[in-house]
């Protein structure tokens, strides 16, 4: 079946501040063919460790522009994607087309193309809720995780910021991206948070912003749900690799509450980093985020 997508102009993609990274393509996905998928590729494609960035609604890639240097100090490879919908990648234009498996299935893919080993996953917002359910899938490719404002969507709201932030973007099917970042992060600057609106040149491009808050898995029918309760329980009694938590206190969707039920589901998760001037966007303070992980693991940076 042919899905409709429009895919956004390079030219909205030009002299991004902080962002000086070169695009990847793959049109050739199994059972998404002519559908178009970016993700940035930096670092060797040897490297011994791979680290797999995934953000959530309503940003892209750009949202690990703090930490990706961070990472590459040590001499791996990162692989940031950006989810259809979003970014680089194309944008379906039915809202139907948008749903958990569609997502999850696509990223499953993408993992097996680039052949990933060793990865470590990073995650936060549906980066986290769509990404928590990759490893049991892989266990093999999966040996690390670091983790930021997120949640397993199990069939419950995560409380009333969530349902708060439903209604919110509901009522606004044009969203002003740009206004949101700097409204939820203010220490952004215009060009930063324009730099989030970039992909959404106007509102025929944001099916995905306008679906992703109404696929949560709130009710115990919805889609996902039996996927996530599944990878709650492999987390909690399977999972032997490493990880680290950091959240962002100033958060009122997914804050310390959620983060503190995710923490009791993490076997061996350590007490967690908390940055109290952080809201959702816990990336735009990556960098140290990025470092103090590195350091918990005794991830040094590679020699030169």
């Amino acid at each position: 079946m042919t899905i409709k997508a429009l895919r956004t102009s390079d030219k909205y993609f030009e002299a991004l501040p902080g962002f000086d990274f070169k695009p990847n393509y793959t049109t050739d996905l199994p059972d998404y063919e002519g559908l178009r998928v970016h993700y940035l590729d930096e670092g060797p494609p040897d490297a011994r460790r791979v680290f797999l960035c995934l953000h959530g609604q309503p940003t892209w890639s750009y949202l690990y522009r703090k930490m990706i240097p961070v990472f590459l100090e040590t001499g791996a490879r990162v692989i940031c994607p950006d989810w259809l919908g979003f970014g680089r990648s194309d944008k379906p234009v039915d809202g139907n087309s948008y749903s958990f498996h569609f997502h999850r299935t696509m990223m499953l893919a993408l993992i097996e193309q680039l052949d990933l080993q060793n990865i470590t996953l990073v995650c936060q917002d549906w980066g986290g809720i769509i990404g928590l359910t990759l490893p049991m899938a892989l266990e093999d490719r999966f040996d690390r995780l670091l983790v930021m404002n997120t949640t397993l969507a199990t069939g419950a709201s995560p409380g009333p910021g969530f349902d708060a932030w439903r209604a919110f973007c509901k009522s606004r099917p044009d969203l002003d991206v740009a206004a949101l970042m700097l409204r939820g992060t203010p220490i952004l600057d215009e060009a930063e948070a324009a730099a989030y609106a970039a992909p959404f040149p106007d509102i025929t491009y944001k099916a995905g912003v306008r679906r992703f808050p109404e696929m949560v898995m709130t009710a115990p029918d919805m889609e996902g749900v039996a996927t996530s309760k599944q990878a709650a329980n492999w987390w909690t009694h399977q999972w032997t690799g490493q990880s680290f938590m950091a959240i962002g206190a100033a958060d009122p969707v997914l804050g310390q509450p959620s983060m503190s039920a995710l923490h009791q589901l993490i076997r061996n998760c350590p007490p967690p980093m908390v940055i109290e001037q952080a809201g959702h966007f816990v990336q735009e303070w990556g960098e140290d985020v990025a470092r103090q992980a590195l350091n918990h693991w005794g991830d040094l940076p590679k020699q030169t």
